[in-house]
């Protein structure tokens, strides 16, 4: 594996994004871009309205010129290719309209829950398509076990609720300054490290991408955020995390790897089953981490402790995935 390749994708995203900051922020503040802020939140986000968002086009427009160079003069492309465009894109786009319903109409909540389902449905089914006209494996690894599942066309519904649980598990993530950058960041690494073992630069270029376009990124939205991704950029993320993983055959490893991910989502139907069969509340707020910034931790240390939790889950996937 060309690991001259993979850092040269992964620094001119890096480089991209950091370009495109300056160049797309004041354009959203002009546009009047802004987050409107839910009022049940905590208090103390209510400060943030107004903060421009829809960011993550400039994740994507980085990844997307990153990884587009990359293939042009490498000539290393397949099916895998597209169809982390399309997970990504697709995913993108989903979040773009739900942003910009968002913002036209001056409301917390953009697209409904079915629209937003709906979409990324339609995303997932296209991906599985591409899967199985290009004759990739149904059969899913069990970690630890050396064993491999066969679940013939039961792999495509398995594969549409992975997309679409952790893409919405990933949006979930997405609640203070930085975030999602860091542990989207860290997770992307430990698939980079995957990709090359299996010797697939193509999946390979592009998770590095990724974290070259999220790690740009995050030089805007570390606290205090100069700009928000907005769904735009976590739906996409979300959408290239699983699909890079599935094309790694990596599904259920996944779920380890993006740990913290998963503990967000938990926490949210965790607070729901329980507030609605007993009108008691687990955390404070859900997702977790506004439990934690309502018991008195600074945003940042909030922050500063799911990136050591997304470094102890990557670590954790990487050995898991070497055996122990």
């Amino acid at each position: 594996m060309e690991l001259n390749a993979i850092l040269f994708t992964m620094g001119a995203a890096f480089v991209l994004s950091i370009l495109l900051g300056p160049l797309f922020i004041p354009i959203l503040r002009r546009l009047k871009f802004g987050q409107q802020i839910r009022t049940e939140g905590p208090e103390a986000h209510l400060k943030k309205a107004g903060t421009p968002t829809m960011g993550g086009t400039i994740i994507l427009l980085a990844l997307l010129l990153a990884v587009l160079f990359f293939s042009r003069f490498s000539g290393e492309i397949d099916y895998k290719f597209y169809v982390l465009l399309t997970a990504t894109m697709g995913y993108g786009l989903v979040g773009f309209l739900d942003d910009y319903i968002k913002i036209v109409f001056k409301r917390s909540l953009g697209l409904t829950a079915t629209q937003k389902l709906l979409g990324q449905l339609i995303v997932s089914l296209i991906v599985c398509i591409l899967l199985a006209t290009n004759g990739h494996s149904t059969d899913v690894s069990i970690p630890l076990t050396g064993i491999y599942l066969p679940l013939g066309w039961f792999y495509y519904p398995f594969i549409i609720l992975l997309m679409m649980g952790m893409s919405n598990a990933v949006n979930f993530t997405d609640g203070l300054d930085g975030l999602l950058s860091g542990t989207s960041a860290i997770a992307f690494g430990a698939l980079t490290v995957l990709a090359m073992m299996y010797s697939q630069p193509e999946v390979a270029v592009f998770a590095a991408a990724m974290i070259g376009a999220v790690l740009g990124f995050l030089v805007y939205n570390a606290h205090p955020a100069k700009i928000f991704m907005g769904d735009t950029g976590s739906l996409a993320i979300g959408g290239a995390i699983t699909g890079v993983a599935v094309l790694l055959k990596e599904e259920l490893l996944l779920l380890i790897i993006g740990g913290v991910f998963v503990i967000e989502i938990l926490s949210v139907i965790i607070q729901v089953i329980s507030f609605k069969t007993t009108g008691r509340r687990v955390f404070k707020m859900s997702p977790i981490h506004h439990h934690f910034e309502l018991i008195g931790w600074s945003e940042w240390k909030v922050v500063i402790v799911f990136w050591l939790a997304g470094l102890l889950f990557a670590a954790l996937g990487l050995l898991i995935n070497k055996g122990l």
